[in-house]
């Protein structure tokens, strides 16, 4: 299982917030790349980076950071936060990102994300379905940066992707996210049983070891650590570690 240390910018600053909302924020530097540098130091190979700014509005998006980092860290970086049209996915890639990540158009609009998935190649592709439990406990897609439900059953999600070459998706229960709850490890061991063709990667709550532990026994390919990191839970090396 691959370690995700994740780096959330606004205004140029290392944030986190909770439940995707911006008016729960809380900051930790100004200075993305000197953290990153800090996370391949300890060890890390990959870093996760979402650009808030740009997810809330297109025309403030922070590639040249992301550029930034991405060649000056020496990490392979997955990166995303409102990708909505193919010159942005461009941008991403030519500024160094090995993965773009895709979440609330890949709900509304899947044809077009499929077409993406075919022109840029599933490895450079990664869905990021973001979904809330329904009193039934289905796991149901969220968009509009968490504010709105799709009513889009996961399962109907992914099925709808799996023809087109699909490898890659990181998930997201909005109800654990910077939180230090612990991670909803049966949803993502369901994922992984009904979808053994993903590579799954679990997002939201990961607040100790045993918590990393637990994904691990899920079979998910890697797990998204942010908050933990921050607050010094545990270090990144104990994380790669276990």
């Amino acid at each position: 299982m691959i370690i995700y240390p994740a780096i959330d910018l606004r205004g140029g600053r290392v944030v986190r917030l909770t439940e995707g909302k911006f008016d729960q924020e809380k900051s930790y530097g100004d200075d993305p790349l000197a953290v990153a540098r800090e996370f391949a130091a300890a060890g890390a190979t990959w870093l996760h980076v979402v650009d808030l700014d740009g997810a809330k509005d297109p025309t403030k998006r922070q590639t040249a950071l992301v550029e930034k980092i991405a060649r000056g860290s020496g990490l392979r970086v997955q990166t995303g936060g409102g990708i909505r049209d193919e010159a942005q996915i461009e941008a991403l890639l030519a500024a160094g990102a090995e993965r773009v990540i895709v979440g609330s158009l890949a709900a509304r609009e899947p044809a077009r994300v499929r077409d993406w998935l075919a022109r840029f190649g599933a490895e450079q592709i990664i869905l990021s379905p973001d979904v809330r439990l329904d009193a039934d406990g289905t796991p149901r897609v969220a968009a509009a940066g968490w504010q709105e439900s799709t009513g889009l059953a996961l399962d109907d999600l992914l099925n709808g992707y799996l023809p087109a070459g699909l490898i890659h998706i990181l998930c997201t229960d909005i109800s654990r996210d910077g939180k230090l709850t612990g991670p909803n490890t049966a949803l993502y061991s369901q994922l992984v049983k009904r979808f053994p063709s993903l590579q799954i990667q679990a997002s939201g709550g990961v607040s100790s070891l045993d918590d990393l532990r637990g994904l691990q026994t899920t079979g998910s390919a890697g797990a998204i650590v942010g908050r933990a990191l921050y607050e010094k839970k545990f270090t990144l090396q104990e994380a790669l570690a276990c």
